[in-house]
């Protein structure tokens, strides 16, 4: 079966947050992965990162990595020197996740998130590339692979769907980076998040789940069944990475634009029982999938 993880975020409104603390409750709850944004570990010192590392060898998790490129290190931009400064900036978080011994880094992590100024698609696809070229050679040398995430038009134009993304990985042609795709921002750009599945194919590499309206799985009015079918269907034994935003409110209800509370009761305990009810949900769709 495939591993199963959680975004930290589905328990707080800031990107920064107690790791040691969710660590433990994913692995409590049931789950094999936790995921975090990547920036997180500028913040650590390299006496710091080892800790962080064995807690969750300890725990049993896996530390999976995510990335909201802030626009001043954007790697597509046609300004040579806020490319440079992307570089610089992604060759330390990778540099840190090696340090880590930390394997897939995903998110908006070839261009600045959210919409640039100029909308020069084209361009910015060549200059990104040829950026994550170099970026890819540094991550292969500790192993990580890159996982181009395809997300929805108000948070990037680079990259929107399944085939925009197999065709930046194969014009990077590197043997580290591949497709993350993510079921909510399917659903407001594919035509079939199914066939957008098997569009990836081979270059699949991560996979996040989250409701058309970024609630969890079962909440809202995708069909799951058939989700996991596909996955099925083109062979895809990674990661899947339950990645619901549910509160307004706070840097991360502000940065993808929640204005209403998507979960009545806020509470911790609720949270979690609503955890430990999408991983059985995701684990139930799994088993029947084996089973045929």
């Amino acid at each position: 079966m495939n591993k199963i993880g959680i975004f930290v975020n589905f328990w707080e409104n800031s990107w920064k947050v107690d790791l040691h603390k969710y660590i433990k409750k994913a692995a409590a709850i049931g789950y094999d992965v936790l995921e975090f944004q990547a920036q997180a570990l500028l913040d650590m010192s390299d006496d710091e990162l080892p800790a962080l590392r064995r807690a969750a060898a300890e725990a049993g998790i896996e530390l999976t990595y995510s990335l909201g490129l802030d626009m001043r290190y954007d790697i597509s931009s046609p300004d040579k020197e806020v490319r440079e400064g992307g570089i610089r900036y992604l060759t330390e978080i990778i540099r840190r996740i090696g340090k880590m011994e930390g394997k897939l880094l995903s998110g908006v992590s070839y261009a600045g998130w959210g919409v640039p100024a100029d909308k020069e698609k084209e361009a910015r696809f060549h200059y990104s590339a040829d950026s994550m070229r170099r970026l890819a050679k540094t991550a292969d040398g500790y192993g990580i692979t890159y996982g181009i995430e395809a997300v929805n038009r108000f948070e990037g134009i680079l990259i929107n769907t399944a085939a925009e993304a197999r065709a930046y990985v194969k014009e990077v042609n590197a043997p580290n980076v591949g497709i993350l795709l993510d079921t909510y921002h399917m659903n407001i750009e594919e035509s079939s998040i199914c066939d957008a599945i098997r569009a990836a194919g081979d270059l699949l590499v991560g996979f996040h789940v989250g409701e058309n309206n970024r609630t969890c799985p079962g909440r809202g009015h995708l069909d799951w069944k058939e989700i996991f079918g596909a996955l099925k269907e083109v062979g895809y034994q990674g990661r899947i990475v339950a990645e619901p935003f549910i509160m307004a409110g706070g840097e991360v209800g502000d940065a993808i634009y929640l204005w209403h509370d998507l979960i009545s009761d806020k509470r911790e305990a609720a949270l979690d029982a609503e955890a430990e009810y999408m991983l059985n949900y995701m684990k139930a769709h799994l088993s029947a999938q084996e089973e045929k």
